[in-house]
């Protein structure tokens, strides 16, 4: 009778130097499938502008990583269905631009939004909920009738080369301007980092 032998028993077999290649190679591959996808975005994304707005400033700037917020980090969104939003969701923001062509957030759903033609939509995760909105002004606006979800959008930090940060470290943050990529799917990242219309960094399209 043919013997069967398990997976386990099959893998043991396997001389450990193969099996540390094997798992080096996938680990290499893993990492090759998200710059791929990063550059996708950065290749043929929808361009947003995004105007930053004021953070902890002992938060600003975090060893060669500028911490970023921007208006559309907290939407003012009702009830979706008879369920309020959730800390950990993912939502789907609609959005618009501003008389100064700033993305502005002009509507928030747990699913992809029928009815979003050629408007971009971008995919986040809900790490709050009632906090402080945003007004059309783009101040906060923090009155208790409001149900506000502060949200994330993998846009909240930029790496910045060693030694180059200071001029953004002493920049006001009214200043600073973010040009993100989004994908078709909501997947976004950051393409420019610009001060006063001006860019300072940006990525490579690979």
């Amino acid at each position: 009778m043919m013997r069967l032998f398990s997976a386990d028993a099959i893998v043991t077999r396997i001389p450990l130097l193969w099996r540390a290649i094997a798992a080096v190679l996938l680990l290499g591959l893993a990492l090759l499938a998200l710059v791929e996808q990063r550059a996708r975005i950065l290749r043929g994304g929808a361009e947003v502008r995004l105007k930053t707005v004021p953070v902890d400033p002992r938060d600003l700037f975090r060893g060669d990583y500028v911490v970023l917020a921007y208006p559309i980090s907290t939407v003012e969104a009702g009830q979706d269905g008879t369920q309020p939003y959730r800390r950990g969701e993912t939502v789907f923001v609609t959005l618009g631009r501003d008389e100064q062509g700033f993305a502005r957030a002009t509507g928030v759903s747990r699913d992809w939004p029928k009815n979003s033609n050629d408007a971009v939509v971008i995919a986040g995760r809900v790490t709050a909920t009632g906090g402080c909105a945003t007004n059309a002004d783009g101040a906060f606006d923090c009155s208790g009738n409001r149900n506000r979800l502060r949200i994330a959008y993998g846009l909240e930090s930029y790496f910045v080369p060693q030694g180059e940060g200071k001029a953004i470290e002493t920049t006001e943050k009214a200043r600073i301007e973010v040009v993100a990529g989004v994908s078709a799917s909501g997947e976004a990242a950051i393409k420019r980092l610009l001060i006063d219309g001006k860019p300072v960094y940006a990525e490579p399209p690979y």
